[in-house]
């Protein structure tokens, strides 16, 4: 069960371990700068004899922090910096307090058959309490005689703070210390590390870092310094956790994680007040109605903010909160029931919902111990209820259709463009089909994320560029050529002009992942149908921005010049019982023309699921209504959407492909 006073209880722990490494633990600060040296590989090294790490334990633990990154000198979500992710409550104190379903005109539940639940404002959650707990940088500062300023933005002065905080960690525990001593007697050090504020989170960090040892590694970093972990065989002694002292969380039957990561219940509210009710609809999933998404969101708030949200019965719900500083999982809604987050609920009432600490601009990035929890859960989900590990089927809140005409502009965005989703899709063992050539018709957008950083705007300040970085986003031109125009979403821009590289305007983008027939190539340069026109790509021999592959393409059958696209796959209205309100099927602003083609992600039965009461007293209430309708998933922008099959002709890929 969750604890209320410990809802910042991971900043708390780590409040203490700072505590502990700077002011009785004892060790000699260590110079303050260590020997030049000439590649990032021989700054492992040396800090790791500096301060009596073993090598392979302090490149693990960089790993699972950032995956050996330093992101540009830029803070993750949790305030952590460089390598390895020093955090500085600084930084955390001043990021945004609400989450991200206060902000725009999006209805969270959105279902026409109901009044529209666009949540209020909440006040800010006072941040120095949470936020004076992030502070390792500081505890690193003191071990090593760094400023600072020096640790968060020098990538070997934080490798040696990172090693320094190690040791002390080491240390205190009254555990072997030295560069040469067994790595197996480090995983209480390793846990602590973490930040976590239990021993199943701390143990889940160890234990992921163990296993990246025992796999070795092998990368380049974004800074284009080659990394390298060699395998070793560890059997770490996880007796050494229990000296930390940590809670253990208790972990009732029916919490839907995977044993392998840290795992709570805390439940968002199912209570009715005044004429409504909150925060979620019951229902029998997947025997009601198949699950057919997973929805990745990131929430624009803290961890403490995020679950004080998601407890309140008037605001909305998702099914799973995850946390940026070691990948603690809290699960609120039951897979079974439907949780009011993705804007749709066509998708709402087939999906499940994943939020994520972290925002989609604000200069942060997310950390690799909460990319790897979250790929556990997503493919021990998806393989549990037959969900295709494709990004048809594994989808951003920002590949969520508007429903109607009206809602698709107020549609949310997150995870955003900084989301690796290449790196995402391989740490879920998603398998790929890349057997295509230019003649089968068919690209899968696949840009390296690292070296692909398009110019994007208004990260933090209006008007002011962001820092570049890594980016799953590749930017979409109206013609073959730099200095064309971006393509036009008239949904976003009714007046025809071009959409802008503002980070949040994303409807001139595709993303990693996604599935798109080819519309033409010239030079270096590739189109894609998006939208209803064709959309141009730098795509050099040199270095693709994706690659060639097959699949099935639906278009408009012949004598129809264009078709209606749709934002949710409603059954006609004959379906629908006495008692029971239509639906109406509305097409958006879009349309589909005669000789244009669109990647099939399914092909799916129309059905809306009726839930307008608290206890399903209304006509048709927790029922499915299924018709004959029947329709195509296609990703006809940035966002998938769905045409009528009656409609249109499902052809493979090849078929009139241009060459």
């Amino acid at each position: 069960m969750h604890h209320p006073t410990l809802s910042t209880g991971a900043r708390a722990l780590l409040a203490a371990t700072v505590v502990a490494a700077a002011t009785t633990v004892p060790l000699t600060v260590g110079p303050a700068a260590a020997a030049p040296t000439t590649t990032r590989q021989q700054q492992y090294a040396a800090a790791a004899t500096e301060y009596g790490v073993p090598a392979v334990v302090l490149l693990g633990v960089s790993f699972l922090e950032s995956r050996w990154d330093t992101n540009a000198g830029t803070p993750s979500t949790s305030g952590g910096y460089g390598p390895m992710h020093l955090t500085d409550a600084r930084h955390v104190a001043a990021l945004p307090g609400r989450g991200h379903h206060d902000a725009g005109a999006e209805d969270p539940r959105g279902d026409d058959s109901r009044a529209a639940r666009v949540p209020a404002p909440r006040p800010v959650e006072p941040s120095a309490p949470a936020a004076a707990a992030l502070q390792t940088v500081d505890a690193a500062a003191t071990l090593t005689g760094a400023t600072p300023e020096a640790l968060r933005t020098d990538p070997g002065l934080n490798i040696r703070g990172g090693a320094a905080l190690l040791g002390a960690y080491q240390r205190d525990l009254g555990a072997p210390v030295g560069a040469g001593t067994d790595p197996a007697a480090w995983y209480g050090a390793v846990a602590r590390y973490s930040g976590a504020d239990s021993a199943d989170a701390a143990a889940a960090f160890a234990d992921e870092v163990f296993t990246t040892i025992g796999a070795g590694e092998s990368r380049v970093t974004d800074d284009g310094q080659r990394i390298t972990l060699a395998a070793r065989a560890v059997r770490p002694e996880r007796s050494w956790l229990d000296r930390l002292g940590l809670r253990r969380l208790t972990r009732p039957d029916g919490v839907e994680c995977p044993r392998t990561i840290s795992c709570e219940w805390i439940p968002a509210p199912y209570e009715a007040f005044g004429e409504d009710y909150g925060n979620h609809d019951l229902s029998d999933r997947p025997a009601r109605q198949k699950i057919e998404y997973i929805v990745i969101h990131d929430t624009e708030a803290s961890w403490a903010t995020t679950l004080q949200l998601v407890q309140d019965p008037t605001y909305v719900s998702w099914h799973y909160s995850l946390r940026s500083v070691d990948g603690h999982i809290a699960q609120h809604v039951k897979t079974k029931d439907v949780g009011w987050h993705a804007g749709n609920w066509y998708v709402n009432a087939k999906a499940i919902g994943l939020e994520h600490e972290g925002f989609a601009a604000q200069g942060t990035w997310y950390t690799e111990a909460m990319y790897r929890t979250s790929a556990k859960l997503v493919r021990h989900l998806a393989l549990r209820l037959g969900i295709p590990l494709d990004r048809q089927h594994i989808i951003g809140h920002d590949n969520v259709p508007g429903t109607i005409p009206s809602t698709v502009r107020g549609m949310h965005w997150d995870p955003g463009p900084y989301w690796d989703w290449t790196h995402y899709f391989d740490l879920l063992h998603a398998p790929r089909l890349d057997t295509g050539t230019p003649a089968t018709g068919m690209v899968r957008i696949d840009p390296d994320y690292a070296t692909n950083r398009p110019a994007l705007t208004d990260c933090v300040t209006v008007g002011v560029p962001c820092t570049p970085r890594g980016s799953s986003a590749v930017v979409l031109r109206s013609a073959p050529s730099a200095d064309a125009p971006l393509v036009n979403d008239i949904a976003l821009r009714p007046d025809g002009t071009p959409n802008t590289m503002v980070v949040s305007d994303h409807g001139a983008r595709a993303s990693a992942g996604q599935t798109y027939a080819l519309a033409g190539r010239q030079g270096d340069w590739t189109a894609i149908w998006y939208l209803g026109q064709r959309a141009w790509f730098h795509n050099p021999t040199s270095a693709p921005t994706a690659s060639w592959t097959v699949g099935v393409v639906a278009t408009p059958k012949p004598g129809r010049t264009t078709i209606p696209v749709y934002g949710r796959a409603y059954p006609e209205q004959s379906a629908y019982p006495d008692g029971v309100p239509y639906q109406a099927i509305s097409p958006l602003q879009y349309t589909l023309a005669a000789g244009q083609r669109y990647a099939v992600g399914a092909v799916l039965a129309g059905e809306y699921y009726r839930a307008s009461t608290f206890d399903g007293s209304s006509p048709g209430d927790w029922t499915v209504i299924r018709g004959k309708n029947r329709y195509a998933q296609i990703q006809f922008g940035h966002r998938i959407m769905y045409v009528d099959l009656a409609d249109v002709r499902l052809l493979p890929s090849p078929v009139g492909a241009p060459r």
